[in-house]
């Protein structure tokens, strides 16, 4: 009998074997990356059933990379398996297309369990973020609450590179675009929310979770 597949996406190499031995008995580890565009990647190349993914993760963030996993490979279920406790980073997951929401201080036996839920069309969320997750979804409900929607795509990538201490040149080789579109971005994004300068900017990729320094 074949055992589910499934992708270990996370920058803490520890963590990720650390994984493969919880995950050993019931599924088949098919790789280990360690950034967001490795993982879409991979996932690519693989075709696991099941993502497991972190989701502060260099280069692309794991909720940011989940979209565009997915426009290829709808059929993949992705679960996080995040440090962030936080039901606002839940429900950006839950929106992205998250089938899991799992935290890192759970018992491992919760990872397993939101893994055969997902590759059951079912969503699992750490019963501790329950209540707040829902709380969010009621208020959020109201509208308007998060200025980082307003972001294409695009400026969220160009984002959390400069976050992470990038220049517009390096930026514009990993993404195959001019320098002058990077920086075309950068104030783009600085005009619409009224910043005077990127450190501005980067403390709003902080406080809205595009990157975790």
């Amino acid at each position: 009998m074949n055992r589910p597949r499934v992708l270990l996406a996370d920058d803490h190499r520890m963590v990720a074997e650390g994984l493969k031995g919880v995950l050993a008995d019931e599924f088949e580890v098919v790789g280990v990356v360690e950034d967001g565009r490795a993982m879409v990647a991979a996932a690519n190349k693989l075709q696991p059933d099941v993502v497991v993914a972190d989701i502060s993760m260099p280069h692309l963030n794991g909720i940011d990379a989940l979209p565009r996993l997915k426009k290829d490979n709808p059929d993949i279920k992705v679960v996080f398996l995040t440090m962030h406790q936080n039901a606002a980073y839940a429900r950006r997951a839950l929106e992205a297309g998250a089938a899991g929401f799992v935290v890192k201080h759970s018992a491992p036996e919760e990872l397993v369990i939101a893994i055969r839920a997902a590759l059951k069309g079912k969503t699992f969320i750490t019963p501790a973020l329950t209540e707040d997750l829902l709380e969010s979804i009621q208020h959020g409900s109201k509208g308007g609450n998060d200025p980082s929607a307003s972001l294409t795509p695009r400026q969220r990538e160009i984002l959390q590179l400069l976050a992470e201490g990038r220049s517009a040149k390096e930026i514009a080789e990993t993404l195959a675009i001019s320098p002058r579109t990077v920086e075309f971005h950068k104030y783009q994004m600085m005009e619409t929310h009224g910043f005077h300068n990127s450190a501005e900017l980067i403390h709003f990729a902080i406080k809205h979770g595009i990157v975790t320094i």
